[in-house]
């Protein structure tokens, strides 16, 4: 019976707070955590502002439906309408970029949907990629970034954080070789926005992107704990009866 409560107790918390994840790394450097809380529907709201306003210019999301998206985050139609659709008037379309489909020359490769983004790549690295970007004149678009060396997709918040420089530090290889690591970066020009600001402003923009890969997902959590409690309550009663009915065998 005791290893029957165990399993159940861990089955339990395991529906309740998920897996517990280990610190990741992208690149031998730790992610970032974003703090992503899909319940905060103001999060949610400036989230998706800030996509329409500074990412879907390159970048779709194919699965998402204007009108959906506005019923889930109480978005009232007019300012719909009037501040998030830019590429159609119609609110029952899906949300697709501005980019030209020869747009692959320029980048050298098609700026990707973002719909499952999230779900594919966890919302820590999507936060840490965005606030990863640091100069490097050798690159294209003058800049690189710490989580995904070679990037193709330019600084499109840069007016915003500022410019941030490399900062190494020396470690031995496998042969105990001293060598040069990027290791952090420092804020070398600062931008609009004090660093607190930027990094909130980035946590709104991967909440939304988190809602985007599931929009059914915070009814989906909320449905589960009950259905958990449901399950335990039953459990109980079902032990009990089985009690009763093997009292005479036992």
């Amino acid at each position: 019976m005791s290893k029957s409560w165990v399993l159940i107790t861990m089955a339990a918390a395991a529906l309740f707070w998920g897996p517990v994840a280990s610190a990741q790394e992208e690149g031998g450097i730790a992610l970032e955590h974003s703090g992503a809380d899909i319940s905060n529907t103001e999060s949610l709201q400036r989230g998706a502002r800030n996509f329409m306003n500074y990412c879907s210019g390159c970048h779709s999301l194919k699965y998402l439906r204007y009108n959906r998206m506005a019923e889930d985050l109480k978005i009232p139609e007019s300012e719909l309408a009037g501040n998030l659709m830019f590429t159609t008037d119609k609110s029952f379309e899906t949300i697709n970029s501005a980019m030209p489909k020869d747009s692959e020359s320029w980048f050298g490769k098609q700026p990707p949907d973002l719909s499952l983004m999230a779900r594919a790549r966890g919302t820590d690295y999507l936060y840490s990629y965005l606030k990863g970007y640091y100069v490097d004149k050798t690159r294209p678009w003058g800049v690189n970034n710490l989580y995904l060396p070679s990037t193709a997709m330019p600084h499109v918040l840069q007016s915003l954080q500022g410019l941030q420089k490399p900062v190494y530090k020396n470690e031995p290889d496998a042969l105990g070789n001293a060598r040069m690591v990027l290791a952090s970066l420092a804020i070398m020009t600062p931008g609009t926005m004090k660093p607190e600001e930027y990094d909130q402003f980035v946590r709104d923009i991967v909440n939304f992107l988190d809602y985007a890969g599931e929009p059914v997902k915070a009814k989906r959590q909320s449905l589960g704990v009950f259905v958990t409690l449901f399950l335990l309550v039953f459990f109980v009663f079902a032990y009990l009866l089985k009690k009763e009915y093997w009292k005479d065998v036992h």
